[in-house]
């Protein structure tokens, strides 16, 4: 490795086994260990993976999360890591920070690394969160004395001095972020690596901390690693990017052209129709529009509606039913839950179409995205959730008296200012 690259990926690729961590037989496993660990050679039952497209199903048992990634970061350089769900933004960090290793290839790293990767990683929960501190300190290799010196400002950054003494079990889930972030970044690692925990923390807490990156990186000339969906912070952030798709890498270059690429594969759309619904899923979006569409008049003095159709073909227990807003930057916005109504956590089998109302002055001038949300509670991902992706754009209205101004732009993940307007069919 050269002396000024922090971070080498050499042809590194990882593959999972579904559902499973064993090759299901005894005789496989020892097969297995015989030929990687005795004889040295590539594990046999690498050559049957697939590419991990979570659109559409695959056969095999074994799937691909990244295949031959291979790229060199260098020190100081504030790479952005982007790409849909599922595209293993993820997976490349936790192979960085050495929460699990590659299947095949190199991963070489200049430095100690300081992550902060899901909510609570590298925290005790009985411990304090003083001590949580000195623990990761220690995991670093630095001496008590010097985390000494850091704790008062990571302390006071994370904003719980109140809390400090508490275990971190009882930690909210925003507070167990803020302390993350400052253990990470306050301890002096030469690479930081964020993935997306810091769209939990409010906004406040995400504008100091992507000062205290910039920090790092352009005061001190640290390297740092960014995953977000967040677009405005990524182009804020960081200089180069790596765009992320089925597990491969789609393009490396400037952020801004990284960002580019990657918004230009998002769907335009104001009407959505599921052409082939798979009767096996237990709900499916049938179709959606935004009126008014695209190419209307969608003036920010206008009400808009947002009306969709959902097929129920099996009771389902833990039920969502609703969209986000985000920006055309992929900021989230603001919610909207059908459950929020009455409660309603279920649905009997059969077919069900929503309205709901946006009143006029929510919005102002832009481009907004409507990302469905059709899906069991806890099953993380709704499959069409970027085919069903409707978009619409909000313009003055040039026949006003006056000018209008939105009341406000619906903070993260507030819901929206609007009613479901007969509901159920």
């Amino acid at each position: 490795m050269g002396n000024n690259i922090a971070i080498e990926f050499e042809h590194v690729s990882k593959q999972y086994r579904l559902g499973l961590v064993s090759t299901k037989t005894l005789s496989h496993d020892i097969r297995r260990f015989w030929i990687t660990n005795v004889l040295g050679k590539e594990d046999p039952y690498l050559k049957i993976g697939e590419t991990n497209d979570r659109a559409s199903k695959g056969n095999s048992e074994y799937v691909w999360a990244l295949r031959d990634i291979d790229f060199k970061v260098e020190q100081g350089d504030v790479v952005g890591i982007i790409g849909k769900n599922g595209a293993g933004k993820s997976t490349l960090l936790k192979l960085l920070s050495r929460v699990t290793g590659p299947t095949t290839g190199t991963i070489r790293a200049h430095g100690r690394i300081g992550s902060l990767l899901e909510v609570g990683t590298g925290f005790h929960g009985e411990m304090t969160g003083r001590e949580n501190i000195f623990m990761n300190g220690a995991i670093l290799g630095m001496s008590r004395a010097e985390i000494q010196s850091k704790l008062d400002e990571i302390i006071d950054f994370s904003g719980c001095e109140r809390y400090i003494d508490t275990p971190v079990k009882r930690y909210s889930s925003g507070m167990t972020v803020r302390l993350g972030f400052a253990v990470a970044a306050f301890l002096e690692p030469e690479i930081l690596v964020v993935d997306e925990v810091l769209a939990v923390g409010d906004a406040e807490f995400q504008k100091k901390a992507i000062g205290k990156m910039k920090d790092v990186s352009q005061g001190q000339g640290r390297t740092v690693l960014f995953v977000s969906h967040n677009m405005a912070s990524v182009q804020r952030l960081c200089n180069h990017g790596v765009l992320l798709e089925n597990g491969q890498i789609k393009y490396m270059g400037g952020i801004a052209d990284t960002i580019h690429t990657y918004l230009a594969d998002q769907v335009i759309q104001a009407e959505y129709v599921n052409s082939n619904p798979n009767p096996h899923d237990k709900l499916n979006l049938l179709w959606a529009k935004v009126t008014p569409a695209i190419g209307e008049a969608c003036y920010a003095d206008v009400p808009m509606d947002i009306k969709f159709a959902v097929r129920v073909n099996e009771r389902v227990n833990e039920l969502v039913i609703g969209f986000n807003i985000v920006s055309a930057f992929q900021q989230m916005l603001a919610r909207a839950d059908y459950n929020d109504i009455d409660g309603r956590k279920t649905m009997e089998p059969g077919e069900y179409e929503f309205h709901f109302q946006i009143p006029a002055n929510t919005f102002s001038d832009g481009e907004y995205r409507i990302v469905f949300d059709i899906a069991e509670a806890k099953v993380k991902d709704y499959a069409d959730a970027d085919k069903s992706t409707l978009m619409f754009e909000i313009v003055p209205n040039p026949n006003s008296q006056a000018n209008v101004f939105c009341e406000h732009i619906p903070s993260k993940f507030s819901i929206i200012r609007g009613q479901w307007l007969q509901s159920i069919k």
